[in-house]
């Protein structure tokens, strides 16, 4: 979904950025989304479903839960992709985020840096909401992957890595913990739009460096 409000020095699909009439993609119904979606219920098989993410989805919560609450009932299994950094517990978001959590079966949650200030540095937003978010998330139970991107120099940090598996240690709903390696594949998207891409004389991580990371925060 289009719009996001972290600016990740990484980011593979800056095109998704933009909220408004600037912005690209196209529209859609709730109708329209679930009845292509519902082509491939053959290879979902059983449990299979929909999986939305962005940009940032949550900047559209009222369409996702519209969207969900169609999918289940449609018998459709829906899951969420989000970096959390709109979560507030502050009206209305609170109560629209509380609601779209009764439809929602399993949330994919990023976590970019441990470390706010780094975090920042990396975002441009700090991020207190997002550990928030991952609390609230623990407290009723809503299954979560989490999801970590190893940048070498700036997330291979041992302590910071070790920082975040205790964190995840208090936790009580995380089903798996996901590492992904950098990769420079959506930088031309940059190019394209006239952003300076400042993280291009990084290198992906080598496979001792994900090894490690995996060492450090699956358990």
């Amino acid at each position: 979904m289009q719009g996001c409000r972290m600016r990740c020095r990484y980011c593979h699909n800056p095109d998704t950025w933009k909220l408004g009439s600037d912005a690209c993609g196209t529209t859609a119904t709730v109708d329209e989304l679930l009845n292509k979606a519902e082509r491939y219920r053959s290879y979902w098989g059983p449990d299979g479903g929909i999986t939305v993410s962005g940009g940032e989805a949550l900047l559209q919560i009222d369409f996702l839960i519209e969207l969900f609450e169609e999918a289940h009932r449609r018998g459709i299994n829906t899951c969420l992709d989000t970096a959390a950094q709109p979560f507030t517990r502050e009206e209305p978001f609170f109560g629209k985020f509380e609601r779209l959590m009764q439809s929602t079966d399993l949330v994919l949650l990023d976590i970019k840096h441990i470390d706010s200030e780094k975090h920042r540095w990396l975002t441009g937003h700090g991020n207190e909401h997002i550990l928030d978010c991952a609390r609230y998330l623990s407290d009723i139970n809503k299954p979560v992957w989490i999801r970590h991107v190893l940048v070498p120099g700036i997330t291979t940090d041992e302590e910071q890595l070790t920082q975040l598996r205790h964190t995840i240690d208090t936790l009580q709903n995380v089903q798996k913990v996901e590492v992904l390696p950098y990769h420079t594949l959506g930088t031309f998207k940059w190019e394209q739009l006239g952003i300076d891409y400042t993280l291009k004389d990084v290198a992906p991580p080598t496979a001792e460096q994900i090894a490690k990371a995996r060492e450090i925060l699956i358990k």
